[in-house]
């Protein structure tokens, strides 16, 4: 294994209400869990992340959220803090999408076909799997970030992974943004 591949599988620590410290291989495998309780399921992998400037640092959630619709989701977060206040718009919302795109990485082609391999016997009773990336902006008119959405799409678009904006990034604007305080 590449010492890059092995920084990025095992550098990141995961947590949600129930456990802490977790490594990417320990999220995976609960995503595995998660789909094989009902392998006939609709499923949705969304990842997001959104961010908050404090006093004297900058809070980056990234949320990685596995839902079987209508049954249920398994969920956890990573969190990043940016020892400095983050005050352009265009930054911040760069490295969410950075932070975003990184664990979307981990999710590699094996790791993906392992996924849909789950559901794939049930296509015919109506599985489905889809991947999302959750970026935190709007394309309204009003909206502060809309000047920065076809960049952000284009970039997750980029990696294969279906993007989802405002309203439809509650991963990065609603679960992420709720552990930014």
């Amino acid at each position: 294994m590449s010492r890059l591949k092995k920084y990025q599988v095992y550098h990141y620590s995961f947590q949600n209400l129930c456990e802490q410290s977790m490594s990417f291989e320990q999220v995976f495998n609960h995503i595995v869990t998660f789909m094989n309780l009902a392998p006939s399921g609709n499923y949705r992998l969304m990842v997001g992340t959104d961010s908050q400037v404090h006093k004297s640092q900058t809070v980056f959630i990234t949320g990685i959220v596995i839902q079987n619709e209508g049954k249920g989701v398994w969920a956890c977060i990573r969190k990043v803090i940016i020892p400095r206040r983050m005050t352009q718009l265009h930054e911040r919302i760069s490295l969410e999408l950075s932070l975003t795109e990184d664990i979307v990485a981990l999710f590699t082609e094996e790791r993906k076909t392992q996924l849909i391999n789950i559901v794939l016997p049930y296509l015919y009773q109506g599985a489905t799997f889809t991947m999302e990336g959750h970026i935190d902006i709007g394309a309204g008119k009003r909206n502060k970030t809309s000047e920065f959405v076809k960049e952000m799409v284009t970039r997750i678009e980029s990696m294969g992974v279906e993007p989802k904006i405002k309203p439809n990034a509650f991963v990065a604007s609603s679960y992420a943004n709720r552990y930014t305080k």
